[in-house]
């Protein structure tokens, strides 16, 4: 299983200062994104996970910039959320140097011919982003089909040839529950994101068989080492 630190970046800024040193007042704080990836890098990260705050606001990528930045500073995937909302967005933040992209359900949840042009850009490295509490589909204005099961939907999207998923809110035992039979019945990437405070969580989410678990604020507050993680699931 992997593990991939998220960066959330909003005016070319990290939303989170990172600064490793700070319980014991060393080291330099920053909020470059691109140092930040590195430090991730030169800890094991395998890839970086970078959500484009100002991007999901306006529905297309916004920091094209930090994101060219952090490409060039790491040898590593980058893969981005926010603002990836149809197949002319993907090609933008894959110009700028991501390799890999996360798109809301809800931009293609009723709509065929959007996925499978995305699809055409992104391939297999496009990811459909879900939220995994079971009732968050409720609140979606259905205008074509009865409201269906996120696991439903999730088997239409594999079908439709979405091959990576990404699973957010997925903290609390219905959640884990029902990212536990996706895993079981999809011959898919299936990721988490969010949600995780320890290592023994780290652990649980390995052991139900996801491919990675994307973790944001507690590397930011050293609630979790980025080494020791990637250690404790190898």
């Amino acid at each position: 299983m992997f593990v991939i630190p998220s960066i959330d970046v909003a005016a070319g800024r990290s939303r989170v200062v990172w600064w490793p040193g700070a319980s014991s007042g060393h080291g330099t704080p920053t909020d470059r994104p691109a140092a930040i990836a590195e430090a991730f890098a030169a800890q094991g990260a395998p890839a970086i996970h970078l959500v484009d705050l100002d991007g999901a606001a306006a529905g297309r990528p916004a920091n094209l910039t930090a994101l060219g930045e952090v490409a060039r500073a790491v040898a590593k995937p980058l893969q981005v959320a926010g603002g990836i909302d149809g197949p002319e967005q993907i090609e933008i933040a894959y110009a700028a140097g991501a390799t890999r992209a996360v798109m809301p359900l809800w931009a293609v949840a009723e709509d065929s011919a959007l996925l499978a042009d995305s699809l055409a850009i992104g391939g297999d490295w496009l990811a459909i982003g879900l939220d995994a509490r079971p009732q968050s589909l409720h609140g979606y204005p259905w205008r074509h089909r009865p409201e269906p099961t996120l696991e439903a939907l999730v088997l239409e999207l594999h079908g439709a040839g979405v091959r990576r998923f990404v699973l957010s809110h997925a903290s609390g035992g219905a959640a884990r529950e029902l990212v536990g039979r996706v895993v079981a019945g999809l011959d898919a990437e299936v990721s988490v994101a969010g949600g995780v405070r320890s290592l023994a969580e780290l652990t649980a989410w390995r052991d139900l068989g996801v491919a990675g678990v994307i973790l944001g604020e507690v590397l930011f507050t050293g609630a979790i080492d980025l080494a020791e993680a990637i250690s404790a699931v190898a």
